[in-house]
């Protein structure tokens, strides 16, 4: 579950040799979910955090199955809070294709919630995200995502558990990735480039 489509699609080419164990289904956003899976992988990319409304809301939907947080952030205390909040598991987005599918099995056999990247945290995932092809990083495409989407430098810095002073490192990075100068030309630069979400959420039927 992820608001952008090239995310979405960048992890199912990840997972594309995998068919024999697990299927793959992208839940629609704009729809509440009707029919059940086993697992709902929760991307963060320019989304709430576990610990927050979307996947208690998930969590507590027998149809959403086992809620699963996939993330670079995993910072002790933010991935406690997540499991406290009902999500079943927590994911590093560093985890290669393989591990990332033990994982998941390993979550649904009850076997395990949290799983790391190898070596440590990784600040990349194999998948896709917009402006890769610009050289920017997932963390910088993800705070680009945020200001085309409206939000101000401390809803960013609050959204992504990162400090005012480091968003606005991002900021400057990104303006320099994509040849703005300022944030007005950024957020143009942003719709134009696939930085708005394909899709919003909807709140599911009480």
């Amino acid at each position: 579950m992820d608001d952008y489509e090239i995310v979405l699609r960048g992890l199912e080419m990840m997972l594309r040799s995998y068919g024999n164990t697990l299927e793959v289904v992208e839940l629609d956003l704009n729809r509440n979910v009707d029919k059940p899976v086993d697992i709902t992988l929760y991307d963060t990319f320019a989304a709430t955090p576990g610990d927050r409304e979307d996947v208690h809301e998930l969590a507590t939907n027998p149809l959403a199955g086992k809620v699963v947080v996939y993330s670079w952030d995993l910072e002790e205390t933010r991935v406690k809070a997540a499991l406290a909040n009902g999500a079943s598991g927590y994911l590093s987005k560093g985890l290669p294709a393989a591990r990332l599918v033990r994982a998941l099995h390993d979550i649904h056999r009850g076997e395990g919630q949290v799983f790391h990247a190898p070596g440590g945290q990784a600040k990349t995932s194999l998948g896709d995200w917009p402006g890769r092809e610009e050289g920017l990083t997932q963390r910088e495409a993800e705070v680009l995502a945020l200001i085309t989407q409206g939000l101000s430098n401390a809803e960013i810095a609050e959204r992504t558990q990162l400090s005012v002073n480091t968003v606005k490192t991002f900021i400057r990075s990104c303006y320099r990735r994509i040849d703005v100068t300022n944030r007005s030309n950024a957020i143009l630069w942003g719709l134009e480039h696939g930085f708005f979400p394909d899709h919003k959420r909807v709140r599911p039927r009480q």
